[in-house]
């Protein structure tokens, strides 16, 4: 079983330890609920999960910086460096690949529910499903994108239980009929008192567990659109539950949410960039 991260080194110190393959953590806490804990209705879970896409959601444009450590079992890790651009209004998407030399001027591109990878070294488009590992790494699209999970999901509520330190609830998703996911199944842990998601599981059709991911830094960056703050992950930890072995770390440095350019979201665009 992964263990639930107790202390993480600040964003300038993990920037550094971002090709190291050493990381802390602490064991997870029994799963079972405290005999007092309340289990939420239907209702209730729904709207705990509304509340956690609605609380990341900016209605407006995005963009961020990322860093993303790719570590494969029996190799060297891999840091990548992208800028991450959203406009949440009109559902489009983009990542540009800056760093290793490798991969500059790379991007996937999301327009009317199509996600679509260019590479500047054949000057092709190629079009990607949801299951699409960004750069091979373990992380998806969604990893990045805003949040739809009441949308896309049908929520049931299984317990109240611990995680580490934190108590939490625990909930299972299932991808509603028609609705393109990249997993079937999911199960969210979302502390209790500040309602944020600690650690999620994503599973296949078939019912195996494929990744397990945990968020355990979050910030609130000032949303011009919305008039209020919006909550940002800071790190994510994702790690292959198929090749043990294989993880992903994702730092999200300098979130901007003021208003982009109106034609960056655009084939033409993205190409400027790989010149």
């Amino acid at each position: 079983m992964h263990k639930l991260i107790q202390s993480l080194p600040t964003s300038a110190a993990l920037l550094l330890a971002l090709a190291a393959p050493a990381v802390t953590f602490a064991a997870d806490a029994p799963a079972a609920a405290p005999a007092a804990a309340a289990k939420l209705d239907q209702a209730a879970t729904d709207k705990l999960v509304a509340e956690l896409d609605d609380r990341q959601r900016n209605s407006g444009d995005y963009k961020s910086r990322v860093y993303i450590r790719a570590k494969e079992k029996g190799k060297d890790a891999v840091v990548y460096e992208a800028v991450v651009y959203r406009r949440d209004k009109d559902d489009r998407f983009m990542i540009l690949f800056l760093e290793p030399k490798s991969e500059r001027g790379k991007g996937y591109l999301r327009i009317d529910r199509n996600l679509w990878i260019y590479d500047p070294s054949v000057g092709r488009w190629e079009r990607r499903t949801e299951r699409e590992r960004i750069a091979g790494t373990d992380s998806r699209r969604g990893d990045f994108d805003e949040s739809n999970l009441a949308t896309e999901y049908t929520a049931r509520y299984v317990e109240q239980g611990k995680l580490g330190k934190f108590s939490v609830h625990a909930i299972e998703l299932v991808a509603k009929k028609g609705v393109d996911v990249a997993w079937p199944k999911v199960k969210l842990w979302l502390d209790v008192e500040t309602h944020n998601l600690l650690k999620r599981q994503d599973y296949a059709a078939s019912g195996r567990l494929m990744r397990t991911s945990y968020t355990p830094k979050w910030v609130q960056v000032q949303s011009p659109v919305k008039g209020k703050s919006v909550w940002v992950p800071k790190e994510m930890r994702i790690f292959d539950e198929v090749e043990k072995g294989n993880s992903t770390i994702v730092l999200i440095k300098a979130t901007d949410l003021n208003a982009l350019p109106a034609n960056i979201f655009t084939k033409a665009w993205l190409e400027s960039k790989s010149r």
